[in-house]
């Protein structure tokens, strides 16, 4: 257990009947417990729309651990997990109903931490049935899930709704990328180690490539999707949020704020783009049918319920330059898409090749050295090094070798998921690892300018068969600048 003790919860979970809850929410809070990570007198209420009971939820919960847990439940663990329940049948349309949690709730010997697992559309509802119903104190948090807007505008309108009610230091924008160990460790590469430390900018580095690639489709997110693209889906927030962890400038401290001020100060320093270079900085596509692990699967336009005329991007690639002294000339490469050849996430950063090779009968060209960090599937770092072939022939000849930094085989440690973590820190009430309302808008300052010159540009999204890595064209991103994608 640990050893320094937080004040037990209130984990006030609204819509917890619904597909995040079931699917990430249970499992996580069940890993926390499991591991002796929750307060002993924490507990969970869930607050959905429909007729239940605890018992129905308890139900409903073992079948999503029983679903989605990667490994078997323990007994023991779900005893004391599922002690912790309460449901609440609530109708947020009404602040009146808010009366029912308030009988629920011990506002004095618990913190109440409201994680809303809904769409934004009814975050007002909710933030005004909590204010009417007197169960927002000094101590309550808010925790809220993205999309935050689908612009500026409307992420202004989100923002506003929560701090009517609540102080910024109350509201956690919860990006469950943040959450990951692979990129918390960016901040222990960097800032721990001379070796990075000192060798972290234009002078060192050729280039970054940051790739996020899903190998599902739509699953049944149309609607919402298509209303949205992989724009505003995948880059505005976990894309734009790893780039500021490997760009920022050393914080202050760990703190929330000295981190917080250094991200936005990235956000800020990126180079717009506009009309002027959208076509040569951008790349969209759209997955059309192809092959996947073997199997034949449908085109963006062919899934169920489509828009058979829809030019909502599945893909996007792009360069980003950060205008500022340390990162002058270097360009960050940022690819998402949805029915790619694989599942992974990852960051590459290349350094810059020996300026003279006394090699060549290896390597002609020497092969930049490269830092490569695994978010997933599998968590870890590697650093890509030459070394000398063993031998006594008389020559010398270098081969690539990984130094593997992976968490699971060297350190033999449990990787938590970015919910775990992000669950346990709003629970204890510190908001570093979460977004801030500057962030926030602040990306999407940035984001709308590229959508604006899309609209302008009126050029629809290069296809890409289901199963590869992309249109064409974002290869060709690259090799304008004589660089390829690390595939």
């Amino acid at each position: 257990m640990n050893e320094k003790k937080y004040k037990p919860c209130d984990l006030v979970i609204f819509g917890a009947l619904g597909d995040l809850s079931r699917r990430k929410l249970m499992m996580s809070l069940y890993q926390l417990d499991k591991a002796n990570f929750l307060e002993p007198q924490t507990r969970i209420i869930a607050v959905d729309r429909l007729p239940g009971n605890r018992t129905i939820f308890t139900e409903i919960a073992h079948k999503s651990l029983l679903e989605f847990l990667p490994c078997p439940i323990v007994d023991e663990a779900w005893a004391r997990f599922s002690a912790r329940f309460e449901y609440l049948q609530l109708d947020i349309s009404s602040a009146d109903e808010f009366k029912k949690l308030g009988a629920i709730l011990d506002q004095k010997n618990r913190t109440t931490v409201n994680y809303l697992a809904i769409p934004p559309f009814l975050f007002k509802s909710i933030c005004t049935g909590l204010q009417k119903a007197k169960l927002v104190s000094k101590d309550s948090r808010i925790v809220i899930e993205k999309p935050i807007g689908y612009d500026l505008k409307s992420s202004q309108e989100i923002n506003d709704t929560m701090q009517a009610v609540f102080n910024e230091e109350q509201i956690y924008r919860i990006d469950h990328y943040l959450g990951k160990e692979t990129v918390l460790n960016l901040l222990a590469l960097r800032f721990a180690n001379s070796i990075f430390t000192t060798n972290w900018s234009h002078s060192t580095i050729d280039h970054v490539q940051i790739t996020v690639a899903e190998d599902v489709g739509i699953e049944g997110r149309w609607e919402y999707f298509d209303k949205s693209g992989q724009l505003r889906d995948m880059l505005q927030n976990h894309l734009l949020q790893i780039l500021t962890f490997i760009a920022m400038e050393p914080p202050v401290n760990l703190e929330a704020k000295s981190i917080h001020a250094e991200k936005i100060k990235v956000l800020n320093a990126l180079r717009p783009i506009a009309d002027y270079n959208v076509g040569k900085r951008t790349v969209r596509g759209q997955y059309s049918k192809g092959y996947l692990k073997g199997k034949e699967v449908p085109g963006y336009l062919e899934e169920v319920g489509a828009n058979t005329e829809s030019e909502a991007e599945t893909f996007v690639a792009m360069r980003v330059d950060i205008d500022n002294w340390r990162w002058a000339g270097v360009p960050f490469y940022l690819r998402t898409g949805k029915r790619m050849n694989s599942k992974r996430t990852e960051i590459v950063v290349y350094f810059k090749q020996q300026p003279h090779n006394i090699f060549k009968d290896s390597f002609y060209d020497l092969p930049p050295n490269k830092l490569i960090i695994h978010l997933q599937p599998k968590e870890g770092v590697e650093i890509e090094v030459l070394n000398k072939i063993p031998g006594i022939d008389g020559s010398i000849r270098l081969q690539k070798n990984k130094l593997d930094l992976s968490f699971l085989s060297q350190m033999k440690k449990h990787v938590s998921g970015g919910y775990e973590r992000l669950l346990l820190e709003a629970m204890r009430g510190n908001n570093t690892l979460f977004i801030s309302r500057e962030e926030t808008e602040a990306a999407w300052t940035w984001v709308d300018s590229i959508q604006r010159a899309w609209h302008n540009l009126s050029d629809s999204p290069k296809p890409y068969a289901a199963g590869t890595w992309g249109p064409n064209a974002a290869d060709a991103l690259l090799a304008r600048d004589g660089r390829t994608w690390e595939d």
